[in-house]
């Protein structure tokens, strides 16, 4: 059986999904199951493909021992042959990736984050703390860390991780 696979997704793939693939990360390493599973994440448009994280979403992570690494990429057709989950961090993006889906079975891989966290409400979305305040990173981070537990628990359930 081969790994999981997930990719997390938002605008520009600086912020709001660099953190929910460093979350992701964090959780499988105090689950011991960093090689159990396949993270990346991407952005929906190309307005930062290349750069490291946001550096507010760096430092927010960081002071929780987090660590948030990697370059911006554009998410493409290609990648839901790629991924078994893509996690929109949004309904906007995620309507930019069923747009962008070649098929059925990769429009069934799209989900929103939040609705992996039985706290939240269905369609709940991870807010953009791109134009915001210092707190909106904190946030995101809470919200990451709620999803991201609700998906990892999903995952061992489906896939015997």
């Amino acid at each position: 059986m081969s790994k999981p696979r997930v990719c997390f997704v938002c605008l520009g793939n600086i912020c709001r999904s660099p953190t929910a693939e460093g979350v992701f990360r964090h959780l499988l390493a105090e689950a011991g199951l960093t090689d159990a599973i396949v993270v990346d994440s991407a952005g929906t448009a190309a307005y930062h493909v290349g750069e490291s994280p946001d550096r507010r979403s760096t430092a927010t992570a960081r002071k929780r021992g987090i660590v948030l690494e990697g370059a911006a990429r554009r998410f493409e057709k290609g990648d839901f042959a790629r991924f078994d989950y893509v996690v929109a961090m949004d309904a906007s993006n995620e309507r930019n990736l069923h747009q962008l889906a070649p098929d059925d079975e990769a429009e069934a891989k799209i989900h929103l984050l939040r609705d992996f966290d039985p706290e939240s409400p269905t369609g709940a979305e991870v807010p953009d703390p791109y134009y915001g305040g210092a707190d909106g990173f904190e946030t995101v981070v809470d919200i990451c860390i709620a999803g991201c537990t609700g998906l990892l628990a999903h995952i061992r359930d489906q896939h015997g991780v």
